[in-house]
């Protein structure tokens, strides 16, 4: 049961980014919040040039011998940055040959600010990131694989699921350590007094029995569920591996074709229908970010919110006082509560003159009980074994243990090394969901958009 307490300070504010959970994580989710071309590009080029003139321009070593490791991090929750900064300067004091400076960057830039390091010879050498925007670096280049720099201890501690997510042609560019999966946040009051079965992760709903049940909760101008889905694509793509949804499919000759079979649309079906025939779902939230929806949960207007997992803190933060929230697995399918997701990683630029000395600094940010203290400040999970077996993400405190029970189901989201992916989702599967969940076009065009439209895309990409 989710608790009541409101000990933190601070607000989050907009989508969170990176995991994505989601965080971009941090969320996370974990999508990333994206600014119009323009605007991202003026964005990164001020990043960009700030993180210059503060020096941020690799590992440098001194006349003395003395390295100096450049650490780009996108903690951005004070505790999430205290606990960056903390390891940082704990580091530091027990290894005087080998200093970190800590570098502030920021989830809303941090792709156009990297690639304006990486052409300028200016790139930090440990990076913090997202999975799903390592490939267009991986591939072109600018990371340093890490496959012989990584010590036994963590390849064996994090799970190959999660090493997936990095691994790029064979190459592994970037160390996954947080994620966040997709859960249900609601409106425990309402729920107790329905009557519903309440789903836990040993029995889950099934799609169409969330469905009903949001039926059920709905009337007098209220709603079972409330759909944030300003960013449609990552969300429905990565719930739709419970029905066995794979959207992208590699053939023999390594190319990707995008199908949109009956297992991928029952998450987009159900979505639709509860928005367009049951009324058991908004239409209003659809074009709102997460954060965007909570003001009506708080007041009673929607019984239940699917969020990131790291969502929790916000509600911690801003929930009223005596408002009684609980987490809850999202729905089960065919391949139970299997979802996609895309951790955050910790990346070494191939450039970086101090590879060693970076893995060796990133092998002890990540030792498991530093894991679980930046776990903690990003309220994301672990994926290191070890990490993720700490009591204090066992608890029934603010819902963590029912997280980390889903922990094992979390999966390499469906798009992650997928060359054009950026381009399909943008110009073609956001606009295309969108008017699919307004009930402007049925099922047949949207299959049509995203299967021949994306196809398109894709083949300019795999010449």
């Amino acid at each position: 049961m989710g608790a009541r307490l409101r000990t933190r300070t601070g607000t989050r504010i907009g989508t969170r980014t990176g995991t994505r959970t989601g965080t971009r994580t941090g969320t996370r989710i974990g999508t990333r919040t994206r600014t119009r071309p323009r605007a991202r590009l003026l964005a990164a080029a001020a990043t960009a040039l700030g993180l210059l003139l503060t020096g941020c321009s690799g590992g440098s070593e001194d006349t003395d011998g003395r390295i100096t490791l450049q650490f780009q991090s996108l903690a951005w929750q004070k505790e999430s940055v205290d606990a960056n900064k903390e390891l940082v300067k704990e580091w530091n004091a027990a290894h005087p040959d080998v200093q970190v400076k800590y570098v502030q960057g920021s989830w809303d830039s941090v792709h156009d600010q990297l690639l304006t390091s990486f052409e300028g010879g200016e790139a930090p050498d440990i990076i913090h990131d997202a999975s799903d925007d390592l490939a267009d670096f991986a591939y072109g280049g600018y990371l340093a694989d890490l496959r012989k720099l990584l010590p036994e201890r963590m390849k064996s501690d994090i799970p190959q699921r999660s090493w997936d997510t990095a691994t790029f042609d064979k190459g592994v560019y970037g160390v996954p350590f947080l994620q966040e999966p997709r859960v249900l946040i609601a409106n425990a009051k309402w729920l107790k007094k329905s009557g519903v079965r309440i789903p836990t992760a040993e029995k889950p709903w099934t799609w169409p029995e969330f469905r009903k049940i949001t039926k059920e909760l709905s009337g007098d101008g209220k709603y079972g569920v409330a759909w944030p889905l300003k960013e449609p694509v990552s969300a429905t793509l990565n719930l739709s591996l419970s029905t066995g949804g794979q959207v992208f499919h590699r053939g023999a000759d390594g190319k990707v074709k995008i199908r949109f079979d009956a297992a991928d649309q029952v998450v987009p079906g159900t979505v639709r229908a509860q928005v367009n025939s049951d009324r058991s779902a908004s239409s209003s939230t659809l074009g709102m970010g997460g954060s965007d929806t909570l003001p009506g949960f708080f007041g009673g207007k929607y019984a239940m919110v699917p969020l990131g997992f790291s969502y929790r803190q916000q509600i911690v933060q801003q929930a009223p006082d005596g408002f009684d929230w609980q987490v809850l697995p999202a729905p089960a399918g065919a391949e139970g509560l299997t979802q996609g997701v895309s951790p955050q990683t910790l990346s070494i630029a191939e450039d970086s003159p101090h590879k060693k000395e970076a893995m060796e600094f990133i092998d002890f940010l990540l030792q498991p009980e530093n894991t679980v203290r930046l776990a903690q400040g990003d309220w994301m999970l672990p994926t290191g074994t070890e990490a993720l077996k700490d009591p204090a993400l066992h608890t029934d405190k603010n819902d963590w243990a029912t997280g980390t029970a889903l922990a094992a189901h979390l999966r390499s989201a469906p798009a992650q090394s997928v060359r054009g992916y950026p381009e399909w989702k943008d110009k073609v599967a956001t606009p295309a969901l969108q008017e699919y969940y307004s009930g402007a076009i049925d099922a047949a065009e949207l299959r049509k958009r995203l299967v021949e439209d994306g196809n398109l895309v894709l083949a300019r990409y795999q010449r």
